[in-house]
């Protein structure tokens, strides 16, 4: 008796694929380009295109496991504080006499351990009872004031030349945090996209309680996600104290607001169950190469923050009042 197989195959249909939120993001990137190019002489030298990514990829770091979250439907306001503090523990170890290398595996820990604290805690309670942004909120003042603790208003500097090449150096004519950044990113679209824990995520953001009856284990998932958040905090950390040179408390002040920005605007939505991680790929580079283009020509830290907020305000409502396929989550009926 011969089997018979069942090939399930989606017609490509060329409105709907050109009509997806990363072609309008691509869009977007060309223009924002074409803008900086007209605003400043200076940005079309290939040194300046080269340093660019140097100034802004340390925290887009955060934002691939950040793009998971907002998935999930949930949010972590607390990653600026866990940089400050893996940066803050890092600086105060290797000043009292703790080798580099050692000091960077101590600041990779501190951070993979503050996420690891958050996702322990969303586990334990419903996100309906006790939301993730009041908790986070929470966890945020708690890794901010610790750092303060440890450090009050002083800095630590003086680091091993050899760590600036983290921010600073190159692979060829490629800075090396770009590298860095590529190989996180790949490892993150193919974890979202290529494995069965992405799927699971998927359902989690669009019926959790479903996801729960059909035994996927849900708080694990939010346990390695928020791990995952505060390790990526770590590395970001590292980035950003190699760039600066020394490290402080209020290091990476509003870091939390842009990365969430570059996630939603990646097509990421915070009611959870949407979003593709090349559209937060390439949101990171929106926003990053607009704030250095505005740099170049002075423009105010306070005028460039009103502008991408304007322009993350314009992007979301564009994406919801686009023609595109729609993404409805199921109903509690449904699911019975």
């Amino acid at each position: 008796m011969e089997k018979e197989h069942i090939i399930a195959e989606k017609n490509f249909n060329a409105r709907t694929f050109f009509l997806r939120w990363e072609w309008f993001l691509v869009l977007l990137f060309i223009i924002v380009n074409i803008f900086n190019t007209c605003i400043s002489p200076y940005y079309l030298q290939i040194g300046t295109l080269s340093d660019a990514p140097m100034s802004f990829l340390d925290k887009s770091f955060m934002v691939l496991p950040m793009a998971l979250i907002l998935l999930l439907g949930m949010i972590d306001i607390s990653v600026a504080s866990i940089v400050a503090l893996s940066s803050v523990i890092m600086g105060v170890a290797f000043k009292a006499g703790l080798p580099m290398g050692w000091a960077i595996v101590l600041c990779l820990a501190v951070g993979t351990v503050c996420g690891m604290i958050n996702g322990f805690i969303l586990a334990r309670f419903n996100e309906q009872i006790l939301p993730s942004m009041i908790i986070t909120f929470a966890t945020q003042v708690i890794y901010r004031g610790i750092a303060l603790i440890i450090l009050e208003d002083q800095s630590v500097g003086n680091f091993p030349s050899w760590f600036n090449y983290l921010a600073w150096g190159y692979v060829g004519p490629v800075p090396f945090i770009l590298v860095v950044f590529i190989i996180f990113a790949v490892l993150f679209t193919v974890l979202l996209h290529k494995t069965s824990f992405g799927r699971q995520l998927y359902g989690m953001g669009n019926n959790l309680k479903a996801c729960e009856y059909s035994g996927i284990k849900t708080r694990r998932n939010k346990v390695v996600i928020y791990t995952m958040m505060g390790f990526m905090a770590s590395v970001c950390a590292l980035f950003l104290t190699s760039k600066m040179g020394s490290t402080r408390p209020n290091v990476a002040s509003g870091y939390e607001l842009e990365v969430i920005a570059m996630a939603a605007l990646g097509g990421f939505s915070t009611s959870g169950g949407k979003g593709n991680m090349i559209g937060a790929i390439i949101a990171t580079f929106i926003l990053g190469f607009l704030r250095y283009g505005l740099g170049l020509i002075n423009v105010s830290s306070q005028v460039i923050l009103i502008i991408i907020g304007v322009l993350l305000i314009g992007s979301v409502l564009a994406s919801n009042i686009s023609p595109k396929e729609k993404h409805k989550k199921p109903s509690a009926d449904a699911d019975n």
